[in-house]
């Protein structure tokens, strides 16, 4: 099997992860990047598949009918299928990702998103238990700084390292966007 195989996965990307409360980001260019494997997906007859965080905290920015809760712009393409979820894995969303890859024949995914330690990495790790073949496209996710529970900030570009070193050859293939399209034209 190949990345030419698998289902792109589009995580959380919604509005609501531009607010303040988030903190400092990293990787201004996730979104374009998201954009071109979106574009390169639908133009192969790949399969696109949007999840979407309809978070049931109060004050949360990704409330179920607030502005935070829609996707952002880059995402004006239909997708094939659109999942919702309240937590963190993709494969505990609505309707069942794994059924519908199952049904679909597709033994493989391409993950994206928001954020690269937290919807990303789980749904990563769950696609990988699942057996799955698993890429992890890090540039194209992003994350937030995290403060340690002993204090210090960890940086965001630290939090996607420390991810994609966990994921790596155990749970996913960890590649770029630009390798990512190499390798669906090779």
């Amino acid at each position: 099997m190949s990345i030419a195989d698998a289902a792109l996965l589009v995580i959380d990307v919604q509005k609501g992860f531009d607010s303040e409360v988030w903190g400092r980001r990293n990787n201004p260019d996730c979104e374009a990047n998201i954009a071109r494997l979106v574009r390169a997906w639908q133009q192969r007859g790949r399969p696109v598949i949007y999840v979407h965080h309809d978070s049931v905290k109060p004050g949360s920015p990704l409330a179920k009918g607030t502005l935070g809760n829609e996707y952002k712009d880059v995402l004006s393409a239909d997708a094939d299928l659109h999942i919702s979820k309240v937590v963190h894995s993709a494969f505990y969303g609505t309707p069942d990702l794994k059924g519908w890859l199952d049904d679909h024949r597709i033994p493989a995914v391409a993950i994206t998103g928001i954020t690269t330690d937290h919807c990303c990495e789980t749904t990563a790790r769950m696609a990988g238990d699942l057996g799955l073949d698993t890429y992890f496209i890090l540039d194209a996710t992003h994350t937030f700084d995290r403060q340690h529970p002993d204090g210090p900030t960890i940086t965001a570009d630290d939090v996607a390292a420390a991810t994609a070193a966990s994921l790596h050859t155990e749970f996913a293939t960890v590649l770029s966007t630009d390798d990512t399209l190499t390798l669906l034209d090779g």
